[in-house]
């Protein structure tokens, strides 16, 4: 990192990053928490918000343009702390990746229920442990393996079956559903998005990521919004004001849930954090039926543990 050490030591405590967070289980406990918890609460106003109509890059674009507007002040001090050039790369490719995936993600809630869609994210587990193996060439160990079946038996719980139709059948319908692709793709960019966050705190700070991530996710996602919906902004716009209130808090909560994240990274290593996160997955059951009056939530709750479960086995004991 450049020169700025009393500038970059005043934009950590702006957040509250004290130098003994990655010896404080306590604080490290509560950040996975808040991670765990305020994930799908975001993903319940981005569906209220698709059920108005109002686009996901549209979504998208106004949520990082509030954040970027906070966080301006402090994007400046970045700038004058001066990060190296890897952590400006790593920052960028990962706010190309959390925009395009965000996208894809508010797509798939656009298209399917919030309590399917938050245990599907267990696949990213799977994802990472095919990768090993053709990437670093890993060995999937027979716990790994266990926690592939897991979730494939969770979703047995998950995906909604006609009468007397064959499984094979159900499964290969659910996965041809639209909302379940653009889930699949998200899940995959998430992943490797993660990848890009923790190469970048590990080379400057949760605060400088977090602020990046904001800002050079807007910087994305506007020229993004100005050509695809150049002929629906004025729409997008007013409904922008009426439902003011729940963009305000979609991004309050997006704001919350990264720092929780870049924060988790920070202390965690990458594969530890994704596994926590998939307990996101048993809130999104809850808040599905709550909110959006889902069926089959008590099938689902069932199927979301034991699909967490199995996230958890591939990524402590997956490879070898």
């Amino acid at each position: 990192m450049g020169g700025g050490g009393d500038l970059d030591l005043n934009l950590r405590s702006s957040y509250g990053v004290s130098e003994t967070l990655g010896t404080s289980k306590t604080l490290l406990t509560l950040v996975i928490l808040v991670r765990i918890l305020v994930n799908p609460i975001a993903n319940v106003f981005q569906k209220q918000l698709t059920r108005r109509s109002a686009h996901p890059v549209f979504i998208i674009a106004t949520v990082h343009a509030a954040l970027s507007i906070i966080l301006l002040p402090y994007y400046f001090a970045v700038e004058a702390i001066g990060p190296d050039v890897g952590v400006w790369t790593n920052m960028f490719v990962a706010a190309l990746l959390a925009v395009s995936g965000n996208v894809l993600l508010v797509y798939a809630l656009s298209e399917a229920d919030l309590s399917v869609l938050g245990p599907i994210n267990a696949y990213k587990s799977i994802v990472g442990l095919i990768l090993a193996i053709f990437l670093i060439g890993e060995r999937p160990t027979w716990r790994g393996l266990t926690g592939v079946l897991l979730i494939v038996a969770g979703s047995y719980f998950v995906i909604d079956r006609k009468v007397n139709q064959p499984l094979p059948n159900a499964f290969v319908r659910f996965f041809s559903e639209r909302g379940i692709q653009f889930r699949f793709a998200a899940l995959c960019l998430a992943a490797t998005e993660a990848i890009f966050l923790k190469r970048a705190v590990l080379r400057s700070s949760p605060a400088i990521v977090f602020v990046l991530w904001s800002v050079l996710g807007f910087a994305i996602a506007l020229p993004w919004t100005l050509v695809s919906l150049r002929r629906q902004l004025a729409g997008q716009h007013v409904l922008l004001m009426e439902a003011r209130g729940t963009y305000l808090s979609l991004a309050v909560a997006t704001g919350v849930m990264q720092l929780a994240t870049v924060l988790t990274l920070r202390n965690l290593q990458v594969g530890y954090s994704l596994a926590l996160f998939q307990l996101s997955a048993i809130v999104s059951v809850f808040l599905g039926g709550r909110y959006f009056g889902e069926s089959n939530i008590r099938e689902r709750f069932v199927g979301a543990t034991v699909m967490a479960a199995g996230a958890m086995l591939i990524v402590l004991f997956g490879s070898g």
